[in-house]
């Protein structure tokens, strides 16, 4: 069984919610009880009342102790509606459930067989044999296979045993009682049992389709908020993290822009469908080499691209996105110059500093938003390739925090650059075109 471990690998909220389902299962288990045994109840008085008279002694103790039985497993009914209505049941008290399903079950079955003599070699004629399939329907609703799994083991050795059991004097009229089993008001107290055991089943298979459609529902909903926000930040939101990420927070990042250069002159003259085709294109490259190295697209603007690096080797990784994203463009534009299309060239800024991140809007719409003077500086940095003639230009502190020596990494020292919006000059390297 791997329940239990699964369980333990829940967190604390998913475990509390996990217990509550089951607790509500239970709830509906209890109603299910009630209604099977009022069912019994009503048919056992149909078919008493089909036979009028019942002269043989064993039959009358059978149906008092068949009455008496269907009153105790209603009372157990009650009693834990009730417990659960008032909030005194608890997820432990389930265990007890089963094993008192079990045990009626049982000594039910066992105490036909007592009073009516008949050896357990007949116990599948005993009609109290007929609950096992509602008491194992009920394990089923409560959509725990360990539960459901002891249920089975607990009633498969009960009956095991009664099988083998012999009474201690045999009946006179040994025939004559197994026949009245297999008449037609014992028959009809079976058919009435399957079919409540079919209504239990069917009440398990419409829960468990609304549990499919909620799950069906989130996973959609998930899938929406990957529209609007990148699939990392809505795995967070799916762990139940949106009042965190609202709150914000100061962090160290690494931000790289990424734009193509000349592509308002290349779209003079350019039907819509190429326009589209090329972005997707541009797009469809971004995404591979930022996934490749743990990156998450922030946005897109037009034709450029954010992408934020955090958490460990944040500065190395947008170092390898910044490079791996050269190479990719590099071979996009040879690609499209062999076939006699424009090649466009593109260029990268990245930077390292600190920032501030959070999640703005509401559930139905969210935006994940980074400040500060750090993503300011990645975005002039990659304007500034255009002026310096190179493909990528990475700050200083980039290189520091991701331990590159720039000259055997072959970047090459740019002149001190006192960026707009700074009082100090940034220490750069770039790399050219390829």
């Amino acid at each position: 069984m791997q329940l239990l471990p699964a369980l333990k690998a829940l967190k604390p909220q998913e475990t509390a919610l996990l217990r509550a389902a089951e607790v509500e299962a239970e709830r509906i288990v209890a109603l299910l009880r009630i209604a099977v045994a009022l069912g019994l109840m009503l048919a056992m008085v149909l078919a008493i009342e089909a036979v009028r008279v019942i002269e043989e002694p064993h039959l009358r103790r059978q149906v008092g102790l068949a009455t008496a039985t269907m009153l105790s497993y209603l009372a157990v009914g009650v009693l834990i509606y009730w417990a659960i209505s008032k909030q005194l049941f608890k997820p432990w008290m389930i265990w007890l459930a089963v094993f008192a399903d079990c045990a009626f079950l049982l000594l039910n079955t066992f105490l036909s067989l007592v009073n009516t003599g008949v050896p357990g070699g007949a116990l599948f004629a005993m009609p109290a044999v007929w609950m096992a399939p509602v008491v194992l329907a009920f394990g089923v609703l409560r959509l725990n296979p360990l539960r459901l799994a002891v249920m089975l083991l607990l009633i498969a050795a009960g009956f095991g045993w009664m099988i083998l059991w012999q009474p201690p004097e045999a009946a006179p009229d040994l025939i004559e009682r197994i026949r009245l089993t297999l008449d037609s008001p014992p028959n009809f107290m079976r058919l009435v049992m399957l079919c409540l055991a079919g209504g239990v089943l069917v009440v398990a298979a419409l829960r468990m389709r609304g549990l499919l459609h909620r799950s069906l529902d989130e996973a959609r909903q998930k899938a929406n908020l990957t529209r609007y926000l990148p699939a990392q930040l809505a795995d967070r939101l799916a762990g139940g993290g949106l009042a965190e990420m609202q709150a914000g927070r100061q962090q160290k990042m690494a931000i790289l822009f990424i734009d193509i250069r000349g592509f308002t002159t290349w779209c003079e003259g350019r039907e819509p469908q190429e326009v589209s085709r090329l972005i997707t294109e541009f797009r469809t490259r971004v995404e591979e080499v930022s996934a490749r190295t743990g990156g998450l697209i922030d946005k897109y603007i037009g034709d450029a691209a954010m992408i934020l690096f955090e958490g460990e080797r944040a500065a190395a990784r947008a170092l390898e996105c910044a490079e791996g994203l050269a190479v990719q463009m590099n071979d996009w534009r040879q690609a499209r110059d062999q076939a006699g299309d424009t090649g466009l060239g593109v260029g990268i800024g990245v930077h390292w500093g600190e920032v501030f991140s959070g999640v703005t809007g509401t559930p139905e719409r969210l935006e994940y938003s980074v400040f500060g003077d750090t993503v300011n500086t990645a975005a002039r940095l990659e304007q500034l390739t255009k002026a310096q003639g190179m493909q990528v230009i990475a700050s200083a502190d980039l290189l520091q925090e991701a331990g590159v020596e720039p000259a055997r990494r072959g970047w090459v020292a740019l002149p001190g650059e006192v960026l707009r919006g700074r009082s100090k000059g940034l220490a750069l390297f770039g790399k050219a075109k390829g």
